[in-house]
């Protein structure tokens, strides 16, 4: 699988609400840095990112473009997110089914066929005013 199917493969997984296939694809130490965010490392840390966000917002990626360097260790994205905002998290507004459509992209690193970094990045004052009462 070439690093342009992998992360293709993963964001094919996110649309369908597929957390076990992106977790798939995924190096067992995964660096995950969340937008404006910690930096998480391990399939289990990102295993608990990934049921919080599930339960908080349900999201589709839409327009997704994927390039990747060409010896395939480097890749990143850019798309647009669909998105319900469905449960509130600790310091954003309330949630009451507000929906939103935001840019964003991500940058990736590849090792030995799977995604070793993911690292995600969107505007969030555009979603807080997206989302605000």
């Amino acid at each position: 699988m070439t690093t342009l199917d992998l992360i293709s493969a993963y964001y094919d997984a996110f649309n369908r609400a597929d957390a076990e296939g992106m977790l798939a694809l995924l190096t067992d130490d995964v660096i995950h840095d969340i937008n404006q965010g910690d930096r998480e490392v391990g399939i289990d840390a990102f295993r608990a990112f990934m049921a919080r966000m599930n339960g908080a917002y349900r999201e589709q990626l839409a327009d997704i473009v994927v390039m990747a360097t060409p010896d395939g260790t480097r890749a990143a994205a850019e798309f647009t997110v669909h998105g319900t905002y469905l449960r509130a998290e600790e310091g954003l507004p309330p949630a009451h089914g507000q929906t939103y459509v935001l840019p964003a992209g991500a940058f990736f690193a590849v090792r030995d066929g799977r995604i070793a970094r993911v690292s995600n990045f969107y505007n969030l004052p555009d979603w807080l005013r997206q989302v605000a009462d």
